[in-house]
């Protein structure tokens, strides 16, 4: 697991087919481990955006994409490279019966900060966890109204 003080970087290069999902979910967990606070966001996410990949772009017909974790703190930041669309991403409301479109709203709903980049033909997604943690009984003194 990475502790406060410590730096991990690793990056993976992924064919654009959808087994491959599961190997960028396992990337974020050789580097941040299981016990991480912030591992099932991340991995969550990561997911998303390595299917995002697959599906929206040229990386799912033949191509690749690439993962890179690096977690540096409290601060985890994953970014997500792909083969590129024609169009950028949309953070666009699903409809409720729709079986997709929540990628994007889920990742501006739990991350910290993210954003994308294109360039070169290719659209690199990435965001950011911060872990925050809260003094001991802060939260039962903010429900009674004390402190």
């Amino acid at each position: 697991m990475a502790t406060p003080d410590s730096q991990h970087d690793l990056a993976l290069r992924f064919p654009g087919v959808p087994s491959q999902v599961a190997g960028a979910r396992g990337l974020v967990t050789a580097v941040l481990g299981r016990d991480h606070p912030l591992h099932d966001d991340c991995a969550l996410l990561t997911s998303e955006l390595a299917t995002n990949a697959i599906l929206h772009s040229r990386s799912g017909d033949g191509g690749s994409f690439t993962v890179a974790v690096r977690v540096s703190g409290d601060l985890v930041r994953v970014w997500v490279e792909d083969g590129g669309s024609e169009a950028p991403p949309c953070v666009c409301r699903a409809d409720p019966y729709a079986t997709g479109g929540r990628g994007l709203p889920l990742l501006e709903a739990l991350s910290h900060r993210w954003g994308f980049t294109r360039h070169d033909g290719a659209t690199r997604v990435w965001f950011e966890l911060l872990l925050v943690t809260v003094p001991a009984g802060w939260s039962a003194r903010s429900r009674t109204g004390t402190g």
